[in-house]
């Protein structure tokens, strides 16, 4: 989707009220006039309370249908609240990506007996224990919807691992025995082996799991009508599944059905193989992009921005990348917080949002704030400029002036459709100025900052150059003035 533009709609602490479904529903004409084109939804399965974020999955069958785990609703509303949002969204022809978490399962209905090994918390191919029995939650019945569009019903032998045994109260990292079972091969290398993340970890070797999760999909799709989905936790899970799954996806719902995978590793080439090994089915989340901002926001003036793109997916992969600035796994007070600085968040939305490649990502806490940090505040208006720019502006051959340790600019030079064209200048330091290129057609002009940080006005001569003012540690974007 041309100059498209995904929202992360959730963010980890809002509120546990049931009533995000429905704020959504009622945001769905504002997000189309801003031109949000897709929504990122958060999780929607009944996970093991109301007040669960939906990454500690109970069942993926129930939307907030059925009275289980103390709740009818999800932390977020009931199922036809969701339906409705989601029909919203369509009405104003905004996409609906779901987020799906497959890697675990949480919140049991009953303990089973079974034998495992330990493993060494930090190195989990290596045993520190004979086999012997432990009883772990693994029996998963759902009787609060007592068969409703699937009799399957998990059992320790879907499960690679757990961490607590309820035996004698002791948690620990345990790999379930029995035939043909270890720890998937195919997945992120930290500890040795990064198979088992939390609770039950899902065995995608096992062909009952398989079949499944692939008739679960097809019964989620069909429910909601979704465009796409985001795919949580898949360093976790193995490679050779989650390729099956992408081409069993594609079969199922067409090419233009959506899939964006989250692969927490600032480490690209990782990142780059990962995509290669999946032959390019699916997009990712540039992670490492992610941490160049969080570390050019904390060392300010002494990062060197010409670097700011090194090692980034969107520079190895510009058209499987996601680009973002945040989100709910980074945001304060989370296991993996890496918020980047309140000073730096306009120079990096400006750098993925006015710029050719990437798919870029606006998150709701960064938009609407964020619930447990009252001290935040978000930059809603900065969003609004920027992606009134990028709409109206981002279009066209991109000129890069990656060229100086604090002071970097690019322009785009316009289409037929989208002649106008922008300037974007940009500095961690102090004032600065980049001379740049926006064409001969505009010679004569005058442009301006339309985010409103710099009063300059630029006059472009007669070689469709103009020299563009920066105040220090901040963005100014140029167009002309009308």
């Amino acid at each position: 989707m041309r100059n498209g533009i995904l929202m992360q709609y959730f963010e980890y602490a809002m509120a546990n009220d049931g009533q995000h479904w429905k704020n959504l529903k009622a945001d769905a004409p504002h997000l189309s006039e801003l031109g949000i084109t897709a929504v990122w939804i958060p999780p929607c399965f009944k996970g093991t309370s109301s007040s669960d974020t939906g990454y500690a999955v109970y069942d993926l069958y129930d939307l907030g249908e059925f009275d289980q785990k103390g709740t009818v609703r999800t932390k977020y509303g009931t199922k036809d609240e969701l339906i409705e949002a989601i029909n919203a969204l369509h009405e104003n022809g905004i996409q609906v990506y779901a987020d799906i978490v497959l890697n675990h399962k949480a919140g049991s209905d009953e303990t089973q007996t079974f034998k495992v090994v330990e493993v060494e918390i930090n190195n989990r191919t290596n045993v520190i224990s004979e086999p012997y029995d432990v009883k772990g939650w693994t029996k998963f019945t759902f009787p609060g919807r007592n068969n409703k569009y699937s009799d399957f019903k998990w059992s320790f032998e879907h499960f690679t691992g757990i961490d607590y045994n309820n035996a004698n109260g002791k948690t620990a990292v345990y790999k379930i025995l029995g035939d043909n079972k270890d720890w998937a091969e195919n997945v992120d290398k930290d500890f040795g082996n990064f198979d088992y993340l939390m609770f039950a970890d899902i065995d995608f070797n096992h062909p009952d799991v398989k079949n499944e999760i692939y008739k679960w999909f097809k019964w989620f799709v069909n429910e909601t009508r979704i465009d796409g989905v985001r795919i949580d936790a898949i360093k976790h899970i193995n490679q050779d599944f989650i390729k099956e799954f992408l081409k069993f996806i594609k079969n199922e719902q067409g090419e233009e059905f959506y899939v964006v995978g989250e692969y927490w590793q600032s480490n690209h080439e990782v990142l780059d193989d990962y995509l290669d090994r999946e032959e390019h089915l699916l997009d990712l989340f540039d992670v490492s992009l992610h941490f160049n901002f969080y570390r050019a926001s904390k060392e300010s003036n002494s990062f060197d921005m010409r670097a700011i793109f090194d090692n980034s997916l969107v520079k190895t992969h510009p058209q499987l990348a996601v680009t973002f600035v945040d989100n709910h796994d980074s945001q304060p007070m989370q296991a993996l917080e890496s918020f980047v600085e309140d000073w730096f968040k306009p120079l990096a939305y400006a750098l993925i949002l006015l710029r050719k490649d990437g798919y870029p990502t606006i998150f709701h806490g960064d938009y609407y704030g964020i619930a447990n940090v009252k001290e935040y505040r978000p930059i809603r208006d900065v969003i609004d400029d920027l992606i009134r720019i990028r709409r109206k502006n981002a279009y066209g051959e991109q000129q890069d002036y990656l060229d100086h340790g604090n002071t970097i600019g690019w322009t785009r030079l316009g289409t037929e459709e989208h002649p106008d064209g922008c300037a974007v200048v940009l500095t961690n330091g102090s004032d600065g100025e980049k001379e740049m290129y926006v064409g001969k057609i505009h010679s004569g002009e005058i442009w301006i900052d339309r985010v409103g940080n710099n009063p300059a006005e630029v006059i472009i001569d007669e070689q469709g150059k103009g020299i563009f003012q920066v105040s220090g540690g901040s963005v100014s974007c140029y167009t002309k003035k009308e």
